[in-house]
C-alpha cells in the first residue's frame, strides 16, 4: 500500500460525512497517481510552484504600491485566507488539502493595481473581466506555457465561486467566508497604519459585537462559521449582521473615497492604454499569448496578459511603450 492510499483511507475514516477526500478528486486529463500525495495535495503544490503565484508578491491588494513593508499585498491576502481557511476546515472534520489548494489559487487572476485594474479590463474587454473567472483560465490555460496545471474539478470550482457564488464542496465555500473574513480585518488593518482610520472610527456596535483587535475579531467571526456547523458555510446571524455593517463602513471610508484611492484614475488609464496598444500590435504580446489569440480571440490574449502582469511590470511596460527616454549618444 503506498502512502497515498494511507492517507486517503486516514481521510474516509476522520473526515465528516460533509467532507469531499482525496479518493473522489477528478481531474479532466487522467494522470498517474503519486506514491505519496494525494490528488489535493498535488493540486496545492502545483499552485505554490506557478509563476502566477509568485506574482502575487508584486500585485496590490487596497492600496497602490504603499510605501512601506508591512501592508498586505495580494499575496499576503492569499496566505491569511489560507490560514484562515485550514482553521475552520480542520475545526470542522472537512478536507484541509483542498480546502489549502483553493485558498492559495483563489486571486492567481487578478489583475494589476487590485480592484481598480479589474474595472478597467472589465470596461475595455468585450468578454467582461471577473477575477475568479481569471483565475480558472490561469490555471486551466495559461500557466506552464499554455498547457495549465490539470487542477482537479473541486479545486477549479471553489477558485470560481470563491466571490459570490456557492462551490460544490464544503472546502469551497470555506474558502469564500475565510475571504471575507481576511480582507475586511487586514483591511482595517492597513488602513489604520496608514493614516485612513483610527481604531475609535469604528462603529461602536460592531466593535462589540465582534472585538476591539483585528485578532479578537478574526476569532470572533471564525467561532462564528464552526459554530454555526457544516451543513451550511456561512456565520451565525448576529456576527454575519455585524460583518456586513463594518463592510459598509469600508465601503464608504476606505474602499470608495480615501486618501489611497486617489491613484486608482491613473492606474485604469494606464492599463486601458496598455490594452488599446497590444490590441493594435499583437506581435509585442509574449509567444505564449499569440497562442492564445489564435486559440480564442485577441481580446482574450491581451486580457489574459495585462491581466497576468504585476503592478511594477505594467508600470515598466508602460513607460517603455509611452514614455520617451533621452537619446544616448555614448
Amino acid at each position: 500500500m503506498t502512502v497515498r492510499e494511507e492517507l486517503e483511507i486516514h481521510e474516509l475514516a476522520t473526515l465528516s460525512p460533509f467532507a469531499c477526500p482525496s479518493a473522489q478528486a477528478v481531474r479532466l486529463v487522467r494522470e498517474e497517481k503519486c506514491p505519496y500525495r494525494t490528488e489535493f495535495q498535488r493540486d496545492r503544490d502545483r499552485i505554490l510552484h506557478s509563476s502566477s503565484f509568485r506574482r502575487l508578491k508584486r500585485k496590490t491588494q487596497v492600496f497602490l504600491s504603499p510605501v512601506g513593508d508591512h501592508y498586505r499585498t495580494r499575496l499576503t491576502h492569499t496566505l491569511e485566507v489560507a490560514q484562515i481557511a485550514r482553521t475552520i476546515a480542520r475545526a470542522m472534520h472537512m478536507n484541509e488539502d483542498l480546502t489549502e489548494a483553493i485558498a492559495l489559487g483563489h486571486d492567481l487572476g487578478h489583475s494589476p493595481f487590485g480592484h481598480a485594474g479589474e474595472a478597467a479590463l472589465d470596461q475595455v474587454c468585450p468578454h467582461g473581466y471577473r477575477h475568479y473567472m481569471e483565475s480558472v483560465r490561469v490555471v486551466h490555460y495559461i500557466e506552464k506555457n499554455g498547457k495549465g496545471l490539470n487542477l482537479t474539478q473541486q479545486v477549479k470550482n471553489g477558485i470560481a465561486c470563491h466571490t459570490n457564488r456557492i462551490a460544490n464542496t464544503r472546502e469551497g465555500n470555506i474558502v469564500r467566508v475565510a475571504d471575507r473574513i481576511a480582507y475586511i480585518n487586514h483591511d482595517i488593518d492597513d488602513a489604520i497604519r496608514g493614516g485612513i482610520l483610527s481604531k475609535q472610527d469604528l462603529p461602536r456596535g460592531c466593535v462589540a459585537v465582534l472585538g476591539d483587535s483585528k485578532s479578537s475579531r478574526i476569532t470572533t467571526m471564525i467561532s462564528s462559521v464552526i459554530a454555526n456547523g457544516p451543513d451550511i458555510i456561512r456565520m451565525t446571524k448576529d456576527i454575519q449582521e455585524a460583518h456586513d455593517v463594518l463592510h459598509r463602513f469600508l465601503s464608504d471610508h476606505v474602499y470608495s473615497n480615501s486618501a489611497a484611492k486617489t491613484e486608482e484614475p491613473k492606474a485604469q488609464a494606464l492599463v486601458i492604454r496598455l490594452y488599446t496598444h497590444f490590441i493594435k500590435h499583437i506581435d509585442d504580446l509574449p509567444k505564449e499569448y499569440r497562442m492564445i489569440a489564435e486559440r480564442f480571440d485577441i481580446d482574450r490574449a491581451v486580457c489574459d496578459y495585462i491581466a497576468g502582469m504585476s503592478d511594477d511590470f505594467a508600470i515598466r511596460t508602460y513607460e517603455r511603450l509611452f514614455v520617451p527616454r533621452c537619446w544616448d549618444v555614448r
